[in-house]
């Protein structure tokens, strides 16, 4: 009698605290005085998330059109209270102007567990990502994307051939465009990053892309569920050092580097590629150009600018994780997205047929222009209209959020309000909500690249146009992603009428998850020859 009577009293008291962890943050913003929608226990906001009822770009909407008052709403993702900016000028005041108060990004894996990704340019924290960003950023600069985008056409024009020669064999066949486009951004990543040339097209079984395909696999029940689990019992995942991503494809990665970082050093070679920068960066002699004349904008409207902390000269000793994590987060960064909005660019050209043939006069007379020779870097700046047509799909179909962490306590004064954000709390960067709202884009759902002509672009307030993020820890990349897909579209749309097939998906879709951008059943497109 008296076990049970202790049996039930310790189960009582387990349950207690179970509920008491499960609803540590219920009432935060409430006490709080900020608005904030009705949270279920452990799972705040996130349930419907996470049980795939609706979209992470729909969460984000329907958020911004129960609050269309609010500059400020509260939510819990999981337990930890997330204030979601919905003001343009408070975003600018707390990613820009108070920048060293949120400098990280929510890093929910630490080194113990994955020091792959931990010590990446994504990942690392306070003064560390300072200096690597510094070490970095010389990386990323025109010039020396312009010695990248050699590697990015031989892809393209890779692609173009595969696609005649099946054109030649079989007619043409009808391709969904993540499969095809992850291909091709498995190999770009290939060439750029890693230093390896493969044909994922013609030999999709190569090792590097069956190896990306494992990475990205969201479909993954573990992945999934170790990415609630590090949500839920963050504690519990640290001390079982449990790591995200499989541990024969980080072997792999971080063989591939450095086995080729040593045939580089041991036999002189020298590629323009991503290893390339990094052996040079952990020499010391990766620096900005004082003669870089290449302007904010001139690799497209959607360019972000690099701060004063990418622009300050960093030497620094590079541990072996730190170098293969550089290209390790590369992959993360360039494999999926480019894949996806690719995907969306070709949506966007096969629905909207008079705007896939004004992109094709503007590259017919650009591509004349060569002579015949490859597509230069200089070209893809000519490309107006081009540059238009992304720029819009880019606000169209962005990633739902981004997100900041503060790093000290910070009490934000707004309309005789004030919010203190207590260190370690997050604050989201709701990129949908400001594409979608329909003050900064009237029309929203409508697919106009005319919002970027040269009348329009002046009058958008950058901080409404956010698709590579906003303020010092915006995308150190931009100018890399918009070169791949102005690259990759000039050949498709130069040498193929791209058309609606039967599977296509009219309107588009979004899949309900909350890992990503994601398309409900894929879109299906198919490639004619031009005469």
């Amino acid at each position: 009698m008296i076990f049970i009577f202790l049996l039930f009293t310790a189960l009582a008291v387990i349950i207690y605290y179970v509920y008491l962890y499960g609803t540590k943050n219920k009432n935060h913003f409430i006490e709080r005085g900020m608005a904030s929608p009705k949270s279920t226990f452990l799972f705040g906001n996130s349930l419907k998330l996470m049980t795939k009822q609706i979209s992470s770009t729909d969460f984000i909407k329907d958020l911004s059109k129960d609050y269309p008052n609010e500059k400020l709403v509260g939510i819990l993702d999981f337990r930890d209270p997330v204030v979601v900016v919905l003001d343009p000028e408070i975003l600018k005041h707390l990613a820009v102007k108070e920048f060293d108060s949120f400098s990280d990004h929510k890093v929910i894996i630490k080194e113990e567990s994955d020091p792959l990704f931990s010590n990446s340019l994504f990942a690392l924290q306070g003064q560390k990502w300072r200096d690597m960003r510094a070490t970095l950023s010389p990386a990323f600069t025109g010039s020396k994307m312009r010695l990248m985008c050699d590697l990015i056409v031989e892809i393209c024009e890779q692609m173009v051939d595969f696609l005649k020669d099946e054109v030649k064999e079989k007619g043409p066949q009808v391709y969904e465009a993540k499969e095809m486009f992850s291909k091709l951004a498995s190999d770009v990543i290939g060439t750029c990053a890693f230093g390896i040339k493969v044909d994922s097209l013609k030999e999709p079984e190569n090792q590097f892309y069956q190896t990306a395909k494992k990475l990205f696999n969201f479909a993954n029940v573990m992945i999934l569920v170790k990415m609630i689990l590090y949500r839920i019992v963050p504690r519990l995942m640290y001390l079982l050092k449990i790591p995200l991503f499989d541990e024969k494809c980080r072997s792999f990665m971080k063989n591939l580097v450095l086995d080729t970082m040593k045939v580089r050093e041991e036999k002189k070679i020298i590629r323009p590629d991503m290893i390339h920068l990094l052996m040079e960066a952990q020499k010391g002699n990766l620096t900005h150009s004082t003669t870089e004349k290449e302007t904010t904008n001139s690799a497209g409207f959607a360019t972000v600018t690099e701060s004063s902390i990418g622009l300050t000269a960093n030497k620094r000793t590079w541990s072996e994780d730190e170098i293969v994590a550089q290209c390790f987060v590369f992959f993360l960064a360039g494999y999926d997205t480019s894949s996806t909005m690719l995907g969306f660019i070709i949506y966007e050209l096969m629905v909207n047929p008079e705007i896939q043939e004004k992109v094709f006069k503007e590259i017919s007379e650009a591509n004349a222009n060569l002579g015949g020779k490859p597509l230069k870097y200089e070209t893809l700046h000519q490309l107006k209209y081009l540059d238009m047509v992304i720029s819009e799909t880019l606000r169209k179909w962005p990633a739902p959020v981004m997100d900041r962490t503060c790093n000290r306590d910070y009490t934000l004064k707004y309309d005789e309000k004030e919010y203190t954000f207590r260190k370690g709390e997050v604050f989201w960067i709701p990129i949908v909500h400001y594409h979608y709202n329909t003050e900064n884009f009237p029309n929203p759902d409508k697919f106009d690249p005319e919002r970027f002509n040269d009348e329009n672009k002046s009058k958008i307030n950058t901080s409404t146009y956010i698709p590579f993020g906003i303020g010092p820890r915006n995308c150190i990349g931009s100018r890399f992603a918009l070169m791949l897909l102005k690259s990759v579209i000039f050949y498709l749309v130069l040498d193929f009428h791209i058309e609606v097939t039967e599977k296509t998906q009219i309107p588009l879709k979004l899949a309900k998850t909350m890992i990503g951008l994601q398309t409900e059943k894929g879109v299906y497109v198919s490639f004619r020859p031009r005469q």
